[in-house]
């Protein structure tokens, strides 16, 4: 992609781009205003799931970009998503649709990793397309995922460049052949699995709890509910600097809190309850013994006030007026406004009323942020936000202690405390594997350890290559059959052709005779006494081998495997220790090591160490499909010799 298109950051970070399809017929001078006629109806076809949706750090937003370097001018947005992923797939959705709203419109979407969409579907990517040559060629048009792909053979395709597009070919190429250019059904499954369920999955990622707040963060979550992530975020990165604003509570004093119910999402109330903290004793606010039925109510809401503090303390009271720029002013407000009305924005609600009024700010504060969005210089910040709704809207202290009595019971969050195996299915859901099924204890007993053995066998018979090891996902899977003829041919035109000698350690004398050819005989003498000093070499080395192993013998290393003699029938080692006292004293004997048993102990003696816990053994097997039951008993498992 062209430079100006790259990220300009490296935090996590999303950009998305929205161009028109190629039309000769289009007016360049009117380009810019067609452009920022689509934003208008972007934003306001999308505003009732963007209007209240709460984000880490950043919303969406749209904003016209002038053509530069070869790049047509197109819209263009920026979101920081920060810890919170289900963010930018919010945005895969939103973008999605908009390409299905709008069939005109060629879309294309990547973060601070690249091309995330193909990392989302590595799984099922064709063998070409790697990140050297995918500049360019993921883009979403028609509401369907499109991949460009690269010519077979060199002029196959005239269509198609030999070289990653630039976006003019690409919008040229995507217009042109729609049908061609479809990303594969497995791949297109693969990124929807990631965001089926929107628009109605954004209330599941919500979570409402009570918390004890001064009355002026009630009165300012009341009129912008987004202005919490603010809040989190300037609490959870907050730094000593930060906490000297909160010795002496200015703003948000703790003598007015009162009980209330604050919708955060998942990610947020995470962020806010793992934090541990004590705030200064001259702040104000203590809290009461964990054992009280509201302790993690007052807990939630002294973090949450410090966020607030924090945030209003990194600008001044008086901050300049040009900031407060009426939404009202604007000449896109009032079209906009209409077309909320439109799309049944404000529902059935009476206008005048609380509710619409609530709905109303709401969406002045989408319009400001999202639709007319200022140039950052003087866009205002969460604390001035803060103070300005504080100094503009009064708010009634007692009011509001009556809504404390009717309050909303609050979301149950044990899944906070995920066990092990809900993590794992969670994971498995997420990446569209399988679901593994629980062994039941039923059939622990039964539990054939030769899978285990078996699938290590598969996995080691596996190729790999610098991009590492291919796992085998399916027990009945074939073995793979290699051809060593045919991989021996193959370095043979790229390294040349193998010299007769050979470093290898293992060689039999049956390989060396081999390597004599009587096809010339010229060469007949000289190879008879290569093969002779060969022949000698190997004698000397086998020589030096069992030696070595007569030392080992001595020694407890052989004790720490399992020999195919400790696990035989009594009658039949008896009949073996016989026919060793006759083959005479002193002579040790080295019995052949049971390779299956050693493995499957050991495996079992680092998945029993894990103790529950994600290890080696237990995600080795995992991703080759293996389930091993619990350790029932505890007991540590012992190799023979170690008792």
């Amino acid at each position: 992609m062209e430079e100006d298109m790259k990220l300009a950051t490296v935090e996590d970070t999303v950009e998305y781009h929205l161009f028109l399809i190629p039309d000769e017929s289009r007016d360049p001078e009117k380009h810019k205003e067609i452009l920022q006629k689509y934003i208008e109806r972007i934003m306001t076809q999308f505003a009732p799931i963007l209007v209240s949706y709460i984000w880490q750090n950043q919303p969406f937003n749209l904003k016209y970009k002038p053509g530069k370097g070869g790049v047509p001018a197109h819209l263009y947005g920026v979101t920081k998503f920060g810890d919170n992923i289900e963010d930018e797939w919010f945005i895969v959705y939103i973008i999605k649709q908009i390409t299905k709203e709008f069939p005109e419109l060629i879309a294309r979407i990547e973060d601070n990793d690249g091309e995330f969409l193909l990392i989302e579907a590595a799984d099922f990517l064709p063998k070409w397309l790697d990140p050297d040559n995918s500049a360019n060629r993921v883009f979403f048009h028609q509401g369907e995922l499109c991949i460009i792909p690269a010519p077979r053979k060199p002029d196959a395709e005239s269509w198609l460049p030999t070289t990653p597009p630039t976006i003019p070919q690409a919008l040229n190429i995507i217009s042109a052949h729609p049908e061609k250019v479809l990303a594969s059904e497995l791949i297109r499954a693969a990124v929807n699995r990631r965001i089926i369920g929107y628009p109605e999955k954004v209330q599941a990622s919500l979570h409402r709890a009570h918390c004890f707040l001064p009355a002026g963060i009630v009165a300012v979550l009341k009129q912008q509910p987004r202005l919490v992530a603010a809040a989190v975020q300037a609490f959870y990165l907050r730094d000593p600097i930060d906490l000297r604003a909160c010795r002496i509570f200015k703003t948000f004093v703790p003598e007015t809190r009162i009980m209330t119910l604050v919708t955060f999402t998942k990610c947020l109330y995470a962020q806010l309850v793992q934090q541990r903290f004590v705030p200064d004793r001259r702040s104000g606010y203590k809290l009461p013994p964990p054992s009280h039925p509201q302790y993690r109510a007052h807990e939630l809401g002294m973090k949450l006030a410090h966020g607030f503090e924090i945030l209003c303390s990194k600008c001044s009271p008086h901050f300049s007026d040009s900031k407060k720029s009426l939404v009202s002013d604007s000449p896109l407000w009032a079209s906009f406004l209409e077309s909320l009305k439109k799309n049944n924005y404000f529902k059935e609600l009476i206008e005048g009323s609380s509710q619409y009024q609530e709905r109303l700010e709401m969406a002045k504060n989408y319009f400001q942020l999202s639709v007319n969005r200022p140039e950052s210089s003087l866009a205002i910040s969460p604390g001035e936000e803060i103070l300005t709704i504080l100094q503009t809207i009064p708010f009634d202290i007692e009011e509001l202690k009556k809504e404390e009595a009717n309050l909303h019971p609050e979301d149950d969050d044990r899944w906070l405390d995920l066990s092990p195996d809900q993590l794992d299915q969670l994971l498995q859901e997420a990446t569209g594997q399988k679901e593994s099924q629980p062994i039941s204890k039923n059939k622990e007993q039964d539990y054939d350890l030769t899978q285990v053995s078996e699938s290590m066998k598969a996995f080691i018979s596996k190729v790999s290559t610098h991009k590492g090891a291919e796992l085998p996902q399916e027990h009945s899977e074939a073995p793979i059959t290699f051809d060593a003829d045919s991989f021996l041919n193959y370095f043979d035109k790229i390294l040349g052709p193998r010299p007769h000698e050979s470093d290898s350690d293992d060689l039999d004398e049956e390989d060396f005779e081999c390597l004599d050819s009587d096809d010339d005989v010229d060469l007949e003498t000289q190879e008879s006494g290569e093969e002779a000093s060969l022949k000698g070499t190997l004698d000397n080395l086998k020589s030096y081998m069992a030696q070595m192993d007569q030392e080992l013998a001595h020694t407890n290393i052989g004790k720490s495997f399992t020999t195919q003699k400790q696990v035989e029938p009594p009658s039949q080692t008896a009949s073996n220790n016989s026919d060793e006292e006759d083959s005479g004293a002193g002579q040790s004997v080295m019995e052949p090591v049971d390779i299956d048993l050693n493995l499957v102990s050991n495996i079992l003696e680092s998945y029993s160490s894990q103790a529950g816990l994600a290890g080696p053994a237990s995600n080795l097997l995992q991703s080759m499909g293996v389930r091993l039951p619990d350790n029932a008993d505890h007991r540590a498992i012992s190799k023979p010799g170690q008792e």
